[in-house]
C-alpha cells in the first residue's frame, strides 16, 4: 500500500516538472517562465520527495528526502522573487500581449490608482458622487 502510494507521488511530480518545463520552454516572457518554474516545477519536485519518504519510511533517505522537500519549498519562493526582481531592474520588457504591469507604476514613483477609478478625479471627488 505505502509503495503504491509512493509511485503515485512520484508519478504525480514527473507530470508537474513535465508541465513546468514545458512552461519554460512556451511561455512568452521571463516573468510568465518564473511562473512556471516556482509552481510546476517546486511541486512536482517536492511530489517526487514526497514518494521518495512514502516509499522510504522513516529511514536516513526518507528524513533526507523530506529535508529537501523542506529546503525546496523555503528557497525557490525566494529565488524566483529574487529573479523577478532583477529582470524587472534590468530593464527586460514584459511580453507584447501583457495586460498590465501593476509594479511600474511603484518603480517609477507613482501612485496605484485602481481601474475602476481611473480617469474619474481623485478617490474624495468619487467618494462624494461628484
Amino acid at each position: 500500500m505505502r509503495e503504491g502510494i509512493g509511485i503515485a507521488l512520484i508519478a504525480l511530480g514527473v507530470a508537474f516538472d513535465l508541465l513546468g518545463c514545458l512552461g519554460l520552454v512556451r511561455l512568452p516572457d521571463v516573468y510568465c517562465r518564473l511562473q512556471a518554474a516556482t509552481k510546476c516545477v517546486t511541486l512536482g519536485t517536492c511530489g517526487i520527495l514526497l514518494g521518495v519518504f512514502a516509499i522510504a519510511g522513516l529511514s536516513a533517505t526518507g528524513f533526507k528526502a523530506l529535508l529537501c522537500a523542506l529546503f525546496i519549498l523555503l528557497t525557490a519562493p525566494v529565488a524566483a522573487h529574487a529573479l523577478a526582481r532583477g529582470a524587472c531592474r534590468a530593464g527586460i520588457p514584459l511580453a507584447p500581449g501583457s495586460v498590465c504591469d501593476d509594479y511600474a507604476a511603484a518603480r517609477d514613483g507613482q501612485p496605484e490608482v485602481p481601474p475602476a477609478a481611473a480617469g474619474k478625479g481623485t478617490d474624495h471627488e468619487v467618494s462624494q458622487g461628484a
